[in-house]
């Protein structure tokens, strides 16, 4: 018999889906940020739609809000330092301080991203302890180098 589901159960289960890892970045009237995140994806092509999923107490979440745009950027295995840093408790203000990024399409982007995305932000729903974010897709491009991925609580990279 399976184990009843739980929290730990539920984020172990899932932890073995492996996903890329991105910075979701934002500027606005309040200031600028960005966060680490593994839970997002492409949503739809007519139109591009892409959505993420925020905690509800993340504090680029109010940022997104308020400036209506968030860029999407897909790091790369240079930058697993870079993913710690936004996952980190520092102010957001902070965060940006001294990372290679400059602002496009009203969103920062940071330099050495495998991708990009910048999306005009559409849809906040709510998710339980997380609001799901879904942007039109404005602008995007592509870096160079492998992306880094997340695995079973680490980061990882692709093998062969």
């Amino acid at each position: 018999m399976a184990p009843t589901p739980d929290p730990e159960r539920f984020r172990d289960v899932f932890g073995h889906f492996a996903t890329g890892v991105a910075v979701i970045t934002s500027a606005g009237p309040i200031g600028t940020g960005g966060m680490t995140a593994n839970a997002l994806c492409s949503l739809s092509l007519d139109p591009l739609l892409a959505l993420v999923c925020l905690e509800n107490d993340a504090r680029t979440l109010p940022i997104v809000r308020e400036a209506g745009r968030f860029a999407l950027n897909i790091l790369s295995t240079r930058q697993e330092e870079l993913a710690g840093v936004f996952a980190s408790k520092l102010p957001e203000v902070e965060k940006l301080e001294g990372v290679p990024h400059h602002i496009e399409h009203g969103v920062p982007l940071i330099e050495g991203a495998v991708a990009w995305a910048a999306c005009e932000l559409r849809e906040l729903i709510p998710g339980g302890d997380h609001t799901i974010a879904i942007g039109e897709v404005t602008a995007m491009g592509l870096g160079e180098g492998e992306p880094l991925l997340w695995y079973r609580g680490q980061y990882r990279r692709l093998e062969g």
